[in-house]
């Protein structure tokens, strides 16, 4: 799965319109016109045969549009004395997918509860210990990456959640 993919996919499942993709993107820290994003939104199969206007979604764009998810779902964090200004970029150990879980999870104040039932209406059933190896950080020994199966179908259970 793209980061194209995901972003598409997300977008239909919270149903987030384009004006507001721009602005979460600008909250993430990045500026992009709304041709841009629709540019983004493109659906393409190979990625070879793609139009000349499509724009790939690397993994800083796709934490950008996470972290400015967060902010646009539940404000901006007040920043804490000695805190530097500015959202912190994860390194390129986490995989996309275990980064898109924990941040969604944020974004939408998720419990582990709540969580587990978007898995389960997406067809997996999953226990609170494999989720809790996929929330980890990637350095802790129990840390398990996240497949495109697994959120493929958490996205298809947000769908359910938030669309009907």
């Amino acid at each position: 799965m793209t980061n194209n993919d995901i972003l598409i996919r997300l977008r239909y499942a919270l149903d987030i319109k384009n004006t507001d993709m721009v602005k979460i993107f600008k909250l993430g820290g990045m500026d992009f016109t709304k041709d841009e994003v629709l540019n983004m939104l493109i659906k393409v199969n190979d990625e070879e045969e793609a139009p000349e206007e499509y724009i790939k979604c690397n993994n800083k764009m796709l934490e950008a549009f996470l972290n400015g998810l967060i902010t646009f779902k539940r404000g901006p964090q007040p920043s804490k004395p000695g805190q530097a200004e500015g959202t912190q970029l994860i390194s390129g150990k986490e995989s996309p997918n275990n980064m898109l879980l924990k941040k969604v999870k944020i974004a939408l104040a998720l419990t582990s509860e709540d969580m587990l039932d978007i898995l389960y209406d997406g067809g997996v059933n999953v226990s609170k210990g494999e989720l809790g190896a996929i929330l980890r950080n990637p350095s802790h020994r129990n840390y398990k990456e996240c497949g495109d199966r697994f959120v493929r179908n958490f996205l298809r259970g947000l769908t359910n959640k938030y669309r009907e």
